[in-house]
């Protein structure tokens, strides 16, 4: 099979415009219209984000998450407290999500502050979530090293076997909200001259910077 060129691999964006008199004052608005059109469009997984954190020495690491909840605070996914991710969030709560969707030439940045959701709204989310998934909760030490497959399905087997009705969350799993400081919003245009609108919060307002592509 023939290599491709990586350096040749282009193309020329759906070339929609994004300009300031015509977005909302408020960021949040933007992303429900922008991610609604994701979805109605029949994109894969629209609502997969990427979350990166560093850890204390200033070295980041990224992932794939999914969004699992957006209000007027904040974006929320939910993860293993214990996991690399969890950890560092502890200790450095400063983070910044990616959504693209490269069908629609368009991606979302954002830079926040992750805090916990309360046990509430994590009791509420796992409750909502397939058997499968809660057993896998408790059987996975996200990010530990393990011997193999068989070691992970035979925790598996042992928590079907302890919880045969109902899975309660396990104290290390639930939920972070990323509280935002600054939205970005990225469409593609011909010939890279891309639009990109950033929304920054200053002293509990949302200030709107046009930022060169």
């Amino acid at each position: 099979m023939k290599k491709p060129s990586i350096a040749k691999l282009d193309r020329q964006y759906p070339d929609h415009e994004l300009l300031e008199k015509s977005v909302p004052k408020d960021p949040f608005l933007l992303f429900h219209h922008w991610f609604a059109r994701a979805a109605q469009a029949g994109l894969l997984d629209p609502h997969a984000m990427a979350v990166t954190t560093v850890n204390p020495k200033g070295k980041p690491s990224s992932r794939i998450v999914l969004l699992k909840a957006l209000d007027t605070k904040g974006f929320v996914f939910y993860t293993n407290y214990h996991s690399r991710k969890g950890k560092e969030l502890q200790r450095h709560p400063q983070t910044s999500l990616l959504f693209y969707w490269p069908e629609l030439g368009r991606q979302v940045r954002v830079e926040g502050r992750a805090v916990r959701v309360s046990a509430k709204e994590s009791d509420d989310y796992f409750a909502s979530r397939p058997r499968g998934s809660q057993l896998s909760a408790w059987a996975s030490h996200q990010s530990a090293v393990v011997k193999d497959r068989q070691e992970l399905e035979k925790k598996i087997k042992k928590y079907e076997a302890l919880y045969k009705g109902i899975v309660p969350r396990p104290p290390h799993w639930g939920g972070y909200r990323v509280l935002p400081e600054a939205i970005e919003f990225w469409s593609g245009r011909r010939n890279r001259l891309h639009d990109r609108l950033r929304y920054r919060k200053k002293k509990g307002n949302w200030k709107i910077e046009r930022l060169a592509p």
